[in-house]
């Protein structure tokens, strides 16, 4: 197990399996020195824990919630990754996170739900995991996910 894997296990959490697509793409490209990882959605397990815009208010999900899904979407991710790279200890930085939430229309904090993919990328990598990063609200997203994280990195070669 190296670095990377460890810090993931001191922190409660273990790499999942890659997420299969839902659709025509491969979960991540490794070109040159960047993997481009695709949408991951917060399938834990072959299953998503939430479905729904994400809000306040009955029949919503939750701000919290949100939060940690996308924890599991860059769970996701670094499975991704390591799919295409063998050891996760050769990502030299975490470049960019894109993180989109469907947001109920009156939901301003997509900021603070996309947080929760970045804060781990910083917890695994720590100064490595500083990364550019947008966050978007959408009106939907694929399966009626909550959120969805891709992800860009720089590997050693």
């Amino acid at each position: 197990m190296g670095r990377v894997e460890a810090r993931l296990t001191e922190l409660g959490l273990s790499l999942p399996e890659v997420v299969p697509p839902v659709a025509a793409y491969v979960p991540a490209v490794l070109d040159g020195s960047r993997v481009y990882v695709s949408g991951q959605l917060p399938m834990v397990a072959g299953a998503m824990p939430a479905t729904g815009k994400v809000g306040a208010g009955a029949g919503l999900v939750s701000p919290e919630q949100a939060h940690e899904l996308a924890r599991y979407c860059a769970l996701n991710a670094l499975a991704a990754i390591k799919s295409v790279v063998g050891d996760l200890d050769r990502v030299e930085r975490v470049v960019k996170v894109v993180g989109f939430v469907a947001a109920d229309p009156s939901f301003t904090g997509v900021p603070q739900v996309v947080n929760g993919a970045s804060e781990l990328f910083g917890a695994v990598f720590g100064d490595r995991g500083v990364h550019a990063r947008s966050a978007v609200g959408v009106a939907v997203l694929p399966l009626d996910a909550p959120v969805e994280v891709e992800v860009v990195v720089h590997v050693a070669d």
